[in-house]
């Protein structure tokens, strides 16, 4: 016998747009974790905004500082006004946050907590199981099979996830305080010597302070070299060209 599944139509991708607040609604809040229920999401930038593609049967929740909201249902958000909202933060715990060193590992380990379930996610496949009339097909996993959009999406949001992960990591050990303290690099120099030195994550991770100072020491005296080697810049070049 053969048993036709049917994969209802993809609901319609809209976008929900939004600022989140502080409970007085007096600041924006930068870092806020918008999570999706289909496994997707987003953090709102400098300015509290925040945009993330969702189907209509979708919900969102916000999460900051540990703390999540309930689930809003998309369908009462109004794609065209946005949706904003306020958390109930208060004023002590922002200015606790802003003047606190960042800790690499308590972020990673919050990053990982709300984004849980996409760094656990596994690509879907086939496994028998035990049913009543013996072993069998699991019929959610033949649909999650088949659901290629939203697999591709959620393994998509999972790289990102890691390599935002790997790139915090390495701005962790990699900073410019570091860099202008061993150098005496500022200005455009010193973000031109960060772009094209900066280290990979597997050497960042392993290498102890001792090995990590010495790579940004030999790495400044063939920054040197590669100035001293430039060819100088004729006058004529400088001048603009009139025509």
């Amino acid at each position: 016998m053969v048993v036709f599944i049917s994969l209802g139509a993809t609901a319609q991708q809209i976008t929900i747009h939004g600022t989140v607040f502080n409970m007085y609604k007096t600041r924006p809040l930068d870092g806020v974790s918008v999570l999706c229920s289909c496994g997707s999401g987003t953090t709102t930038d400098s300015n509290g905004n925040y945009m993330i593609r969702v189907s209509e049967t979708d919900s969102l929740r916000f999460s900051y500082l540990g703390r999540a909201t309930q689930m809003f249902p998309v369908s009462i958000m109004n794609s065209t006004t946005g949706f904003d909202i306020a958390l109930h933060v208060k004023p002590t715990e922002l200015a606790e946050v802003r003047v606190a060193p960042k800790n690499y590992r308590m972020d990673s380990l919050q990053n990982r907590k709300d984004y849980e379930k996409i760094f656990n996610y596994q690509k879907p496949g086939l496994s028998l199981s035990d049913g009543p009339n013996g072993a069998g097909l699991d019929l959610d996993q033949l649909i999650n099979v088949f659901r290629f959009k939203r697999n591709r999406r959620l393994a998509a949001f999972q790289s990102r996830l890691l390599e935002d992960e790997q790139d915090k990591f390495i701005d962790h050990r990699f900073t410019r305080y570091t860099v202008k303290k061993i150098t005496g690099l500022s200005g455009d120099s010193l973000e031109d010597f960060m772009f094209h030195y900066r280290p990979s994550v597997q050497f960042t991770k392993f290498a102890s302070d001792y090995n990590f100072y010495y790579y940004i020491k030999q790495s400044y005296l063939d920054y040197l070299r590669q100035l001293r080697m430039k060819p100088p810049m004729k006058k004529e070049d400088s001048k603009p060209t009139v025509h």
